[in-house]
């Protein structure tokens, strides 16, 4: 019997504990850009040293992905898009990111 409903889709360990988090991690670095950006820059700039000119920048970026990984709303509603990307794979057969990149480019 096929599940219809996103609550009675049942999750593997492997879901819970690896792809859900990896999708988070994802959603959390598009989150904290300016963060990820201001740590980049400081480490292109500084070079050898970046451990230690650029602790502020990167105590900064774990702060940032650290509140987005440690919020139960935001497992919710990255479970939640996991759920819908699960069905509609099982519906069409076609994996999500094989779907984004058939979808014309807009102009």
């Amino acid at each position: 019997m096929e599940a219809t409903n996103q609550e009675e889709v049942q999750l593997r360990h492997v879901e819970v504990d690896v792809l859900i988090p990896k999708m988070m991690r994802e959603k959390a670095r598009e989150l904290c850009d300016e963060q990820v950006q201001a740590f980049t820059h400081c480490c292109k700039d500084s070079g050898f040293f970046m451990v230690f000119k650029c602790r502020e920048e990167n105590a900064s970026l774990k702060d940032c992905l650290t509140k987005h990984y440690q919020d139960p709303v935001f497992f919710e509603e990255c479970k939640k898009e996991y759920i819908q990307e699960k069905l509609e794979f099982q519906r069409t057969g076609i994996p999500s990111k094989q779907r984004k990149q058939k979808l014309p480019a807009s102009m």
